[in-house]
C-alpha cells in the first residue's frame, strides 16, 4: 500500500473531480477535525467551519463550492433550524411565558439598538447592512444546553425563561432578516406590509395546525422506521417552500415545521435518535463545511478591515446578550449564578447567525467597476462572523458551566435525585410482537433520563415445553426489545426465563435484579376484565412491593395529545407517591404533552405543590366521588390516555369503587389507551388485592 501511494497521488488532480474521492475526503474530515479540534478545546462547530476554509478555494483548493456542496449545505442549514424548533419545550413555554417574552424581547431589542448604531457610526455600514447585522447579534443559540442538561438543572426558572425567549428572539430576527432582503433586492411597494402580515398570518396557522394533524395521522397507522424518517424529511423541506411562497426565507419554514413536530416526535423516541443522529452525522457537517469554503483565512493577516468588524462584532455581541440577561436578572430578581445560566444561553452565536450571515452574502446590489459583487454583507462581515462565533461559543460555554455548577450545588434537592436515579430499574415482560415496542416505549418515557442501564425485558417460557419454535419465538421477541431500546440509545437487559410459573418468574426477576418498576403489557385484542387482573396481575401485587404499570396501548405515545390522570383520596400518603408521581412527570416532561389531575382538593394541593417548578403542561380538575367515576369519561377524547392510581385492599387511598374500573374500561374506554398504576405502599404484601 506504501509503493501505491506515490502513484496514487500522481494520478490526483486538484481540485478534486472523482466524487468517490471527494465524498471520501469530506467523510474523513467529518471524521478527524472534531476529535484533533477538541484536544484543543475548540467547538465541534467551529472545527468544521476551519476545516472548510483548509480544503476549500481559498485554503489547498481540494474542493470546489459546486453545486453538490450547495445542495448538501443547503439541507443542512434548514436541518439545524428544524432541530431548533423540534428540541423547544413547548410545555416550558406556555409556562414562562411571559417571563419568556420580556427576556425575548430584551434579547431582541437591545441587540438590535446597539447593532445598528455600530453599524452606522462605526462600521460606516449603509442602513440595511446595519439592521441586517443587528439582527444577527438579536439571534442566538442554545450551544450551552448540553451543559446545562448534564448538570441536571433543566427545571430550573432560568433555563426555562431563555429556552422560551429564544423562540420569540430567533422568529423576530429571522423576520427582520426576509424584510431587509427584500429591500435590498428592491421588491418593497405599498402592499408589501400588507401582503406579509397576510402570508405571514396564513402561513404560520398552516404549518401549526395542519402539520400536526397529518403528522399525527400518519404516525398512528405507519411504524416503519424508514417511512417516518423520509415523512420528517418531506415536513422539513415542506415546510421551507411554503416559507418561500409566503415571502419568507426558507429556514424559517424548516423552523416552525419543528416546532409544529415537536410534541410528535418525543425526546426519548427512536425516532428523534434518527433525526439527531443523521442530522449531527451528515447533514449539519456539510452545512458547516459549505461556509467554510467561503472564508478567505488570509484575509485575517492581510485585511485589517476583518479583523476590525470581527473585533466590534465580538464586543456588541456580548455587551447586548449581557445586558438583556442583567436586566432579565433584575426584573425577575433572579440570582447572579442564574444570570450567568441566561447569559451563557444566550450569548453563543452559531446555527441562526450562521444562516442570515449566508443569506445576507448571497445578496448582490450591483457591481465594482471592476466586475466584482457588492454584497450585503461583505467578506469582512463574513469572516467576521466566524471570529464572533468562536469567541461567544467559548465564553459562553465558561459562563453556562460556572452557573449551572453553583445552582446544582445549591440544590440539595438534586443529590437525593441523583441517588433515586441511579437505582431505578425497569423490568418488561414481554411476550406478544404487537405490543414490544410500545411498552418499551413507555418504559423510556417513564424512566429518568439518567438511567441508561437500568431496562430489563423479560419471556418466560414453560419449562414443560420443549417445542424449540417457542424458544425462537421467545428470542425474536426479546430481540424486538433491545432494538428499540437501542435506538434510543438506551441499553436493554434482554432475560429469557423457564419456569412452570410466569408470576413466580417474574417475582424471582424482581428479587433478583433489585426492580423498583414494574411494566405489563396487555395487547390491543384483550380485554381489560377482572379475571385478567386477577390473575395476573394479583399473583404480582401479593408477592411484591414495587411499582407497577399495567399498560394497553392504543396508539404511539408520541401521538397522545393528553394524559388523564384519576388520583384517590389521601395517595399522597402513599410511599410509593413520589415514585408515581415523577414517572407521570417524566412521561409529560419527554413527549411534551399535556397532563390532566383529577383528584381532591387537598391531593391536588400536593401536586400543584410538587409540579410548581417543573416545566411541564399540567391543569387539576377536583374529582372526589369515586362512585361517580363515569363523570372522567365525558372528558375523554379520541387522542387521550388515561391513568388510574390504583390501591391494594385495606391500604390508605383504597376505594371499594375500585374494583369496578375493569368492566368501566371495557365498556367506555374501547378506542384508547391507559395505564393502571399500582404504587408501591407501606406494609407488607399478602394475598388481599384489588379486585
Amino acid at each position: 500500500m506504501i509503493f501505491m501511494l506515490p502513484i496514487i497521488l500522481a494520478n490526483i488532480t486538484l481540485p478534486l473531480t472523482d466524487p468517490v474521492l471527494k465524498f471520501l475526503l469530506i467523510l474523513v474530515i467529518i471524521l478527524a477535525a472534531p476529535l484533533l479540534l477538541n484536544k484543543l478545546r475548540i467547538p465541534h462547530l467551529l472545527g468544521l467551519i476551519i476545516a472548510g476554509a483548509v480544503i476549500g478555494p481559498n485554503g489547498f483548493n481540494l474542493v470546489l463550492r459546486d453545486s453538490s456542496i450547495i445542495l448538501s449545505g443547503t439541507a443542512g442549514l434548514l436541518y439545524i433550524m428544524f432541530l431548533a424548533g423540534l428540541e423547544i419545550d413547548l410545555g416550558d413555554f406556555k409556562k414562562n411565558k411571559w417571563k419568556s417574552l420580556t427576556f425575548g424581547m430584551y434579547t431582541f431589542l437591545i441587540p438590535m439598538a446597539l447593532g445598528t448604531a455600530v453599524g452606522l457610526y462605526v462600521l460606516d455600514f449603509s442602513m440595511l447592512t446595519s439592521v441586517l447585522l443587528a439582527s444577527m447579534f438579536a439571534s442566538h443559540t442554545l450551544i450551552a444546553y448540553p451543559i446545562i442538561s448534564k448538570l441536571g438543572i433543566t427545571k430550573d426558572k432560568s433555563v426555562g425563561i431563555t429556552v422560551g425567549g429564544t423562540m420569540i428572539t430567533d422568529t423576530l430576527s429571522l423576520l427582520v432578516l426576509t424584510v431587509i432582503v427584500e429591500m435590498a433586492v428592491g421588491k418593497m411597494d405599498d402592499w408589501f406590509w400588507y401582503r406579509l402580515a397576510a402570508a405571514v398570518v396564513i402561513f404560520f396557522a398552516f404549518v401549526m395546525i395542519v402539520f400536526p394533524l397529518v403528522g399525527r395521522w400518519f404516525f398512528k397507522r405507519c411504524d416503519d422506521n424508514i417511512s417516518q424518517y423520509i415523512f420528517v424529511l418531506v415536513m422539513v423541506f415542506l415546510g421551507a417552500y411554503l416559507a418561500e411562497l409566503a415571502g419568507l426565507e426558507s429556514i424559517i419554514g424548516a423552523f416552525l415545521a419543528g416546532m409544529a413536530l415537536n410534541r410528535l416526535i418525543p425526546s426519548t423516541s427512536p425516532l428523534m435518535n434518527r433525526v439527531e443522529f443523521v442530522g449531527n452525522a451528515i447533514f449539519i457537517p456539510f452545512f458547516l463545511l459549505g461556509v467554510g469554503m467561503l472564508i478567505d483565512y488570509r484575509a485575517f493577516f492581510t485585511n485589517i478591515e476583518t479583523i476590525k468588524v470581527g473585533a466590534v462584532m465580538i464586543v456588541v455581541a456580548t455587551a447586548a446578550k449581557y445586558a438583556a440577561a442583567w436586566l432579565t436578572q433584575k426584573t425577575f430578581r433572579l440570582t447572579i449564578d442564574q444570570r450567568r445560566v441566561i447569559f451563557g444561553l444566550s450569548n453563543a452565536q452559531a446555527a441562526a447567525t450562521l444562516a442570515a450571515v449566508m443569506v445576507g452574502y448571497n445578496v448582490i446590489l450591483g457591481e465594482t467597476p471592476d466586475g466584482e459583487p457588492i454584497r450585503l454583507l461583505n467578506e469582512s462581515v463574513l469572516n467576521g462572523t466566524i471570529l464572533m462565533i468562536l469567541v461567544t461559543c467559548t465564553m459562553a460555554s465558561f459562563s453556562a458551566q460556572k452557573g449551572a455548577h453553583n445552582i446544582a450545588m445549591a440544590d440539595s434537592s438534586g443529590d437525593k435525585e441523583d441517588i433515586d436515579e441511579h437505582k431505578e430499574r425497569i423490568l418488561i415482560p414481554v411476550s406478544y410482537e404487537r405490543n414490544v415496542t410500545e411498552l418499551v416505549n413507555l418504559s423510556t418515557a417513564i424512566k429518568s433520563k439518567r438511567n441508561k442501564d437500568g431496562l430489563f425485558a423479560l419471556n418466560v417460557i414453560d419449562n414443560k415445553v420443549s417445542d424449540e419454535k417457542a424458544s425462537k419465538q421467545a428470542r425474536k421477541v426479546l430481540n424486538m426489545a433491545v432494538t428499540t431500546a437501542s435506538a434510543t440509545d438506551n441499553k436493554l437487559n434482554d432475560l429469557l426465563r423457564y419456569d412452570l410459573n410466569v408470576v413466580n418468574a417474574i417475582i424471582s426477576v424482581i428479587k433478583e435484579q433489585n426492580i423498583t418498576d414494574l411494566v405489563l403489557g396487555l395487547h390491543q385484542g384483550k380485554r381489560a376484565t377482572s379475571s385478567f387482573l386477577g390473575n395476573m396481575t394479583e399473583g404480582i401485587l401479593g408477592q411484591s412491593n414495587v411499582t407497577t404499570l399495567v399498560y394497553r396501548p392504543m396508539q404511539p405515545i408520541a401521538t397522545v395529545k393528553r394524559h388523564l390522570v384519576v388520583v384517590p383520596e389521601q395517595a399522597e400518603k402513599e410511599v410509593g407517591f413520589s415514585m408515581w408521581v415523577n414517572k407521570i412527570w417524566n412521561v409529560i416532561q419527554n413527549t411534551g404533552g399535556k397532563v390532566v389531575f383529577y383528584g381532591t382538593e387537598t391531593t391536588l394541593g400536593y401536586l400543584k405543590d410538587i409540579y410548581k417548578k417543573r416545566p411541564i403542561e399540567a391543569e387539576f380538575t377536583t374529582f372526589e366521588d369515586w362512585d361517580d367515576f363515569l363523570i372522567i369519561f365525558r372528558e375523554i377524547k379520541d387522542d387521550d390516555m388515561l391513568w388510574v392510581v390504583m390501591s391494594r385492599r385495606e391500604r390508605i387511598s383504597y376505594h371499594a369503587s375500585m374494583n369496578r374500573i375493569p368492566n368501566y374500561l371495557n365498556k367506555y374506554f374501547l378506542v384508547n389507551g391507559f395505564v393502571l398504576i399500582f404504587p408501591m405502599q407501606a406494609g407488607e404484601t399478602d394475598n388481599r388485592y384489588l379486585v
